[in-house]
């Protein structure tokens, strides 16, 4: 039986939000661009298209509106939830479109992401007004509703494309829950940190009942990464900004790299810079890894090459890929000296 997750080995593609307001531009420009085409995420749209809102959208049973802090759940659904799911709708539409003009249709492997339980449980709000993350129950209640959405959200795009789907959970804010800096709504009363154990089992649930849905799993980390949480928990590889990643990154990195399928490596800038830096400048943090770490060169060819986060700010999507393109030649070139 194949694997899935062949077409990502060794292949390029994008993180989630991308600039710009056009869904149909966006679709038609990954879906023409790569081989493993991702959903687009367009923040720029505002309040609902943002990484919490639409991963809140998800939400099963669980109510979702606005207050003058950002999104809070457990109240009644509110013009927001309606925003969300249009939002997420006109996404899929367009995507299918795309999928459909480039003659895709019943093949292939897509991505999708969505943020994970401990960055929900970080930036949404319960009725009280604190966040989820001070709440134990509420952060099983998100994980659990979560799970149901995620595995609608995918059976959704199965039926639409007929592909094989990925789904990317986003967890920028693994570090804060588990090392106690999430927000809290007043300074006499701070948000506990959740032990790696618990934290890992709350992401392992979701995880779980994906892949009992028969869907892949990957991590994406673009922030500090607590290598006790990741190493817990299930997924089938991860996505990491590789020119952030520094000593103590590495005894972690090398497990994930030696156990898991999928390992992803941010190096694509997503900023304009003053001057074009060349592919071979773009990859050496990533050579530089390898060999500080212990693992031959040769693995390189089975690295996923990424942008180093998501790119709504950037001029346009287009040329980011592009340099991951570049970057992977390279890589290619490296892994086979």
């Amino acid at each position: 039986m194949s694997d899935p997750l062949a077409p990502l080995v060794g292949g390029v593609t994008g993180i989630g939000s991308v600039p710009g307001t056009d869904p149909r531009e966006a679709a038609a420009t990954v879906v023409g661009e790569l081989e493993v085409p991702f959903l687009p995420e367009l923040p720029s749209r505002g309040v609902g298209a943002d990484m919490i809102g639409r991963g809140a959208g998800l939400l099963v049973d669980i109510g979702l509106d606005v207050s003058t802090t950002g999104y809070r759940i457990g109240v009644p659904d509110g013009r927001v939830a309606r925003l969300t799911a249009d939002y997420l709708e006109r996404d899929l539409d367009a995507f299918e479109e795309a999928y459909e003009v480039a003659r895709r249709r019943g093949a292939g492997l897509v991505k999708t992401q969505v943020a994970g339980p401990l960055t929900l449980a970080a930036g949404l709000e319960l009725p009280t007004g604190h966040r989820v993350a001070r709440d134990r129950g509420a952060m099983r209640d998100v994980a659990a509703s979560l799970a149901e959405g995620l595995r609608r959200h995918v059976a959704d795009l199965r039926r639409r494309l007929g592909a094989d789907v990925v789904l990317q959970l986003d967890e920028p804010s693994l570090w804060s829950v588990v090392h106690g800096t999430v927000p809290a709504l007043t300074k006499l009363d701070p948000i506990r940190a959740v032990p790696a154990p618990e934290a890992a089992e709350l992401l392992a649930s979701v995880v779980e009942a994906l892949h009992d849905a028969g869907v892949p799993v990957l991590l994406h980390l673009c922030g500090p990464v607590d290598w006790d949480v990741v190493r817990r928990v299930p997924v089938d590889g991860a996505l990491l900004d590789a020119t952030r990643l520094t000593a103590a990154d590495y005894e972690g990195f090398g497990e994930l790299a030696e156990s898991r399928t999928v390992v992803g490596l941010g190096l694509a800038p997503v900023a304009p810079a003053p001057r074009r830096r060349s592919a071979g400048d773009l990859a050496a943090p990533a050579l530089r890894l390898y060999d500080e770490v212990g693992l031959p060169r040769r693995s390189l060819a089975r690295a996923t090459v990424t942008p180093v986060c998501g790119s709504p700010g950037s001029p346009g999507i287009r040329p980011i890929l592009d340099a991951c393109k570049e970057i992977r030649a390279v890589l290619t070139e490296v892994s086979a000296v």
